[in-house]
């Protein structure tokens, strides 16, 4: 066993200090991990989204050990099958068609510094407007999208030409009415680090009509919403997400991480249209970004989901767990699609119920003061979706019987 004082120290002595740890973990299995005591948790946060197929799932495991053993890593002078199998087919699920093109990144941070740099080829002197409480990365270029001041301050001034708005769509109207130059806007489907916030009804129609109408660029950041978080393989393809009654919309390009490879680094740019033309040689690249293991990776990632028919568990699941926090304690309401869901608790005490998880061996998150997210892996079963209930009901109790706080009628929140 590993001393609880002696590794927070080493911690302390050797790591930089952006955030508390909450255990020394050191191996997992499905949806449970084990600390170095041997303490177990189910995993309901996934890594933020990232273990779609869950820890140690055999696809990933013979994979990484197969292609490792054959080729790892070529410079960016090659091509190599395995990231031209990837870029087939993420043009396919997204429906790009022919003209599609894809840059496969390192992380969504990395995808969403392309998708910037896409927007200044495409008009070098529009603004490029993102949405308040939207998180698109820490990177300079991606913070300057991210209207946080805890974020953004410590690193002024930004990158110029940025500006957010309101999440409605009476804000949307006048950015485009205002006579402002619009080069892109960029938006995440769901808010993921506000809360697993929705748009407004018909946000995303709208967006795709002014867009379209002003020559800008709409550029949907989906790096927690895509590939399968959401029971479709993107949001915008998701009329629970679009509020369409057919196949939702076609942005212009779309950022994807997180599970597109279950634990492995990998990010992605995807292309439509006449925005597929506008890189050319020179103007971005990457070291390491597409290295045929981690394009082997996702590949497999992809076809497990298809095979195991996972994005239908994923919105079974996901309408499990809505309609099992039904009625517990603190639950006022909520929100998400799939299996990216935020629970509204009744009053600000997410961090209390977030810790109480895990005391309780469950870990979740609580990315605002009133709300905790669950992001769990895709393979999630009966005997998960139960475990999960057990413990979190226990948690809020626990926090309950402190605070005055009545139960709340839950609600399924579908807008912002």
């Amino acid at each position: 066993m590993t001393d609880q004082n002696s590794w927070q120290d080493d911690a302390t002595r050797d790591l930089m200090s952006l955030g508390g740890r909450l255990a020394l973990l050191e191996r997992g299995e499905g949806s449970h991990v084990w600390d170095t005591d041997g303490n177990r948790y189910l995993d309901f946060l996934g890594g933020i989204a990232v273990n779609s197929l869950g820890h140690g799932h055999p696809a990933f495991v013979e994979t990484v050990s197969r292609q490792a053993a054959t080729l790892a890593h070529v410079s960016n002078y090659f091509a190599t099958p395995q990231q031209l199998e990837l870029a087939a087919r993420l043009k396919h699920l997204a429906g790009t068609g022919e003209r599609g093109r894809v840059f496969l990144a390192n992380s969504g941070t990395e995808a969403n510094e392309t998708a910037i740099k896409l927007a200044r080829l495409h008009d070098r002197d529009g603004l490029i407007v993102s949405l308040e409480g939207a998180f698109h990365g820490r990177s300079t270029g991606a913070l300057a999208l991210t209207p946080k001041p805890a974020y953004q301050d410590p690193f002024r001034p930004l990158i110029p030409g940025v500006k957010s708005i309101a999440p409605t769509i009476d804000a949307l109207e006048q950015l485009f009415a205002g006579g402002e130059r619009i080069s892109a806007l960029v938006v995440e489907p769901i808010q993921g680090e506000a809360g697993v916030l929705p748009l407004p009804d018909g946000y995303l129609v709208r967006a795709r009509e002014l867009t379209s109408a002003h020559g800008a660029l709409l550029i949907l950041d989906e790096i927690q919403t895509g590939m399968g978080r959401t029971g479709h393989w993107f949001a915008f393809q998701s009329p629970e997400v679009t509020g369409t009654d057919g196949a939702g919309i076609l942005p212009d390009a779309v950022t994807v991480a997180k599970g597109i490879a279950a634990g492995f680094p990998l990010g992605a740019l995807v292309t439509f249209g006449d925005a597929s033309d506008l890189f050319y040689p020179g103007t971005h690249n990457s070291t390491f970004g597409g290295n045929p293991l981690a394009s082997a990776v996702a590949n497999a990632v992809i076809q497990e989901i298809e095979d195991q028919d996972l994005l239908d568990n994923v919105r079974t699941r996901g309408s499990e767990l809505r309609e099992g926090v039904a009625g517990l304690p603190l639950v006022a309401a909520t929100r998400g699609a799939g299996l990216l869901i935020g629970i509204r608790l009744a009053a600000p005490v997410a961090a209390e119920v977030r810790a109480a998880a895990h005391e309780r061996g469950l870990i979740v998150n609580a990315p605002s003061d009133d709300a905790i997210r669950i992001a769990p892996a895709y393979t999630i079963g009966d005997a998960e979706v139960a475990e999960f209930l057990e413990l979190f009901a226990q948690a809020l109790a626990a926090v309950a019987e402190t605070h005055d706080v009545p139960s709340a009628t839950q609600t399924q929140e579908t807008s912002a």
